[in-house]
């Protein structure tokens, strides 16, 4: 299991950032796939971004053009940043690694709350 642990949540007015940061603990990062996902409530979590180790990136319909997500291989970190946020961006972000096998472990989770 790799252990991740998120950092970075908050509450911020619409039309403002935040960055997200994940570490993790493994002496395998670069061979992960790396994501966040969200969890609003009352939902059912659902892919904010992920990347594999190459850098190649994929977002969820509501989030694309507005977050980023990136990877810092030497540092075992993943962020995402996030800007022109908007009420419905709220919920619980958490990190996942994917590892080849399939196998994923996730974070706590960082809470996000985007005011109106």
């Amino acid at each position: 299991q790799v252990q991740l642990v998120e950092s970075g949540g908050g509450l911020v007015q619409a039309g403002g950032s935040l960055r997200l940061s994940c570490a993790a603990s493994t002496s395998v990062f670069r061979r992960l796939i790396m994501g966040w996902y969200r969890q609003a409530p009352g939902k059912q979590r659902e892919l904010v971004a992920m990347i594999v180790s190459t850098g190649v990136t994929n977002y969820g319909d509501s989030v694309r053009g507005r977050f980023t997500i990136s990877r810092d291989n030497a540092k075992n970190m993943v962020y995402l940043q996030m800007n022109s946020l908007k009420p419905e961006d709220t919920g619980v972000y958490t990190c996942a690694a994917t590892e080849p096998g399939g196998r994923r472990s996730w974070g706590q989770g960082t809470e996000v709350t985007v005011s109106s």
